[in-house]
């Protein structure tokens, strides 16, 4: 377990990134199932708005939940060990939900509760990935690795708006839902079969437990690197990022359909997501090239943080302002595509501090993110009924962008601040 020893090989690599790829792009789909599938069930289950809002936003409170434990967890066990079972789980879950509805009459809760316990799983997810490429991939490969894998959270929403929209017409709902829970089933199976070369996934509950527990010895100087100031500007920056990103995600759809009435669906819930994939895919290429051209770290985390907190911003503020479709498409595609430096920013920059506690302090950025979110979200819909403008929205999201990169390029660091080695009883 020493550091630098466990790194992959490049053909590892290739493979492990090819495959987390398919692994995010299935998270999406397994997500993204239940909002395609929104409409068709409320009039099946005669829910009204606040019901189907219930049941939607039941997945962010397990979210929240389940990102610290799951970062801690995977720097202790291996973030793949805990990736592939929490898959297993949420696959089978999304396999068997259209099942639940015949269990009893309670839809919704049945509903809200199976969506409840994939926020849970799916919370583990990415501070595993952080913990995970934090031991496993080499510094100078690590932004394109994790923006490649990140790309994998657009193909999802593209593969799930395309095929699920498809499979809801002809089939029904309950298609799109045994679609992404079997197709996940599958990836675990052959995950587990061709790239974990030992029996590694049957975990006794023993290590379970000492993963959770902090052994004296693996004590991780938490007072001391929340006494640094890098770490704060991080997590500061994440809460930032990620709330807006969720603001966007709820409330461009609403957007389009309010203020261009006429426009079709497909257009303005796909575009956006398309032009993110290149850009995301060329930042990390961009910054770890920048890198290897003998720019400092640190240099290179806060530029990527400038297109993707300020930049990105100014296009949401010209959204606001805009009253063409095709100018909109434009300005909404370069906010949401641009926000995808952030990959090759803050979210690599968790790992060039703390490399031995990396899935951790990713879980506690990212579980302040979604429930920013949901507050974000929640005051972007009450600002729409206020103002009857949607530029304040647009607003909320530059200033808290704004303040996430103002901090980040004050107080941001690259040097490793957890240099107690901690994991030398592993």
């Amino acid at each position: 377990w020493g550091w630098g020893s466990g790194c992959w090989s490049r053909p590892e690599s290739r493979t492990w990134t090819v495959m987390l790829l398919l692994g995010t792009c299935l998270l999406y789909c397994a997500r993204v199932t239940m909002p395609i599938c929104a409409v068709a069930m409320s009039s099946h289950f005669e829910w009204d708005k606040k019901q189907s809002g219930i049941v939607l936003s039941s997945f962010f409170w397990g979210y929240c939940l389940t990102q610290i434990v799951g970062g801690h967890l995977s720097d202790r066990i291996g973030g793949e060990k805990v990736l592939l079972l929490s898959a297993s789980a949420w696959g089978f879950i999304t396999a068997i939900t259209p099942l639940l509805t015949y269990v009893s009459s309670a839809h919704l809760i049945f509903m809200a509760a199976s969506r409840f316990l994939m926020g849970l799983l799916q919370g583990v997810y990415f501070p595993a990935l952080a913990s995970l490429f934090s031991q496993k991939v080499r510094e100078s490969e690590r932004a394109f690795t994790c923006s490649t894998v990140g790309t994998g959270s657009q193909f999802g929403t593209l593969v799930i708006g395309g095929a699920g929209s498809l499979l809801l017409d002809w089939y029904g709902w309950e298609s799109v839902f045994y679609f992404s829970g079997f197709l996940t089933l599958l990836w675990v199976y052959c995950m587990c079969k061709y790239l974990l070369k030992e029996k590694g996934l049957i975990i006794s509950f023993e290590s379970l437990a000492k993963g959770l527990s902090l052994s004296k010895r693996t004590k991780v100087p938490w007072k001391r690197l929340f006494k640094k100031a890098p770490i704060w500007a991080v997590i500061v920056a994440q809460l930032s990022t990620g709330s807006t990103f969720f603001t966007l995600l709820s409330w461009l759809p609403t957007f389009f359909k309010e203020t261009f009435p006429e426009s079709k669906g497909w257009v303005f819930n796909v575009v956006p997501w398309l032009v993110a994939i290149p850009t995301s895919l060329f930042s990390g290429f961009l910054s770890d090239h920048l890198i290897s051209q003998g720019y400092r770290t640190i240099t290179v985390r806060k530029f990527m943080q400038v297109i993707g907190s300020g930049v990105s911003s100014l296009f949401a503020l010209c959204l606001g302002q805009t009253s063409s479709f095709c100018k909109a498409i434009v300005f909404a595609s370069a906010s949401v595509g641009l926000q995808t430096f952030n990959h090759s920013g803050i979210s690599v920059n968790v790992q060039d501090l703390a490399p031995s506690c990396a899935g951790l302090l990713f879980g506690v950025g990212n579980t302040g993110g979604a429930l920013l979110g949901v507050v974000c979200v929640y005051l972007a819909g009450h600002l729409i009924e206020t103002t009857g403008s949607w530029i304040s929205v647009f607003n909320l999201v530059a200033t808290v962008n704004i303040i996430g990169l103002c901090t980040f390029l004050i107080f941001g660091e690259a040097q490793r601040v957890d240099t107690v080695s901690a994991y030398i009883d592993l």
